[in-house]
């Protein structure tokens, strides 16, 4: 919901840091790489019950996602990397709730599964909807930037990193956080076949 007015403001942050790295000849995909193989490490971090860990590496994995994209425009963007962003990214979204589930599954094993289905319905409408935007050359005034078509919704990247930190920083609440976030999920998700529905209803 609130990505497309933060972003200028990342962007204005992390210049210094991507032009440095572009300097050093670290390509996109390689920051890209190196973000997820943290991300992934939150997963052991959360089931061990590390959780300041964890929130460390959900937070280095969150700034490589916006290194990855500055360092790509600079030395000229790739539909690899655009693919790999969105794929990894939806993966890495994914983990998280699971290493709650696997940290605690009495307490959270039922609110995980809720959040993840309720993922999946966020991360299918969007991708529908960007195949479909792509086929017919829409652009997201939004987003001008990004590889694909980015469609908005209540529940985007900021929202849900918010979301991990405060997981993160109260585990003893993940299941109301997480309930709570998935009715938010499910309604970006209907917003979105909507739009679809709208939008793509003339052929």
């Amino acid at each position: 919901m609130i990505d497309a007015a933060l972003l200028p403001f990342v962007r204005r942050v992390l210049r210094g840091p991507a032009r440095a790295l572009v300097v050093r000849g670290v390509a996109a995909d390689q920051i890209t790489l190196a973000g997820f193989a943290l991300g992934l490490l939150a997963l052991p971090a959360l089931w061990a019950g590390w959780y300041g860990l964890a929130l460390i590496l959900i937070l280095t994995n969150r700034l490589a996602d916006g290194l990855d994209g500055l360092v790509a425009r600079a030395t000229g963007p790739t539909d690899r990397g655009a693919f790999l962003d969105i794929a990894l990214d939806f993966f890495f979204y994914a983990i998280i709730p699971l290493g709650f589930v696997l940290a605690d599954p009495a307490a959270n094993a039922v609110a995980g599964a809720v959040l993840i289905t309720a993922f999946i319905g966020t991360g299918s409408s969007f991708l529908a909807f960007s195949v479909i935007a792509e086929k017919r050359g829409l652009t997201s005034a939004a987003y001008p930037t990004k590889g694909i078509y980015y469609l908005g919704g209540l529940t985007e990247g900021t929202e849900t990193i918010a979301l991990f930190a405060l997981m993160c920083l109260f585990p003893a609440w993940f299941a109301p956080l997480a309930y709570g976030f998935a009715v938010a999920c499910f309604l970006t998700t209907l917003l979105r076949w909507s739009q679809g529905w709208r939008v793509f209803g003339d052929s």
